[in-house]
């Protein structure tokens, strides 16, 4: 979004904050979400058109991997279709430190000059637990470049709720 500010331009990330739940406790959904078969399946399931576990490292305590997803262009909304001229693909790095069940999130899409970054924390809820992402959404579009945000921000939240689901049924799957 662009806010004129003391009569100047400037550029605003939105802010995106949102939270999933699971019945499962925080460590086995923390277990899941650093396991790379967990990750296999999930993208198999879920993750769109050529989706891949690009990369995956794990030791001392700390989980990283990059993943690509895609969306087919039928499924974005117009505006997102035309600036695209085609599917979107997304590239997402995670980094996981088992301490405190904490990670961090970094999106970019082709095609579009701006990225997500954002930070998770997996905290008991209950007898589950809660997933909390908080994070900004930035495009560097002149004019279309809030309406974008707001479209990635949305799509986000469908996906991690997505996701939520598929964590629990594979969890459940799994006991």
């Amino acid at each position: 979004m662009v806010t004129t500010v003391n009569g100047s331009l400037r550029d605003m990330a939105r802010r995106i904050e949102h939270h999933t739940t699971s019945p499962h406790s925080a460590e086995l959904v923390f277990g899941a979400m650093v396991d790379e078969t967990y990750l296999r399946d999930r993208l198999a399931a879920i993750g769109g058109n050529n989706a891949e576990l690009v990369t995956y490292s794990s030791g001392g305590g700390k989980t990283s991997y990059q993943l690509k997803q895609g969306v087919p262009a039928e499924h974005l909304p117009s505006m997102a279709k035309s600036l695209l001229g085609g599917d979107l693909v997304i590239q997402r790095v995670e980094s996981w430190t088992e301490a405190g069940h904490t990670g961090t999130v970094e999106v970019t899409l082709n095609g579009v000059p701006g990225r997500l970054d954002g930070t998770f924390s997996l905290v008991a809820n209950g007898s589950g637990s809660k997933l909390v992402l908080d994070g900004q959404v930035k495009v560097s579009i002149p004019l279309m470049g809030g309406k974008l945000e707001k479209v990635i921000a949305e799509q986000v939240i469908v996906l991690l709720d997505k996701e939520s689901e598929f964590t629990s049924e594979w969890l459940a799957n799994r006991a």
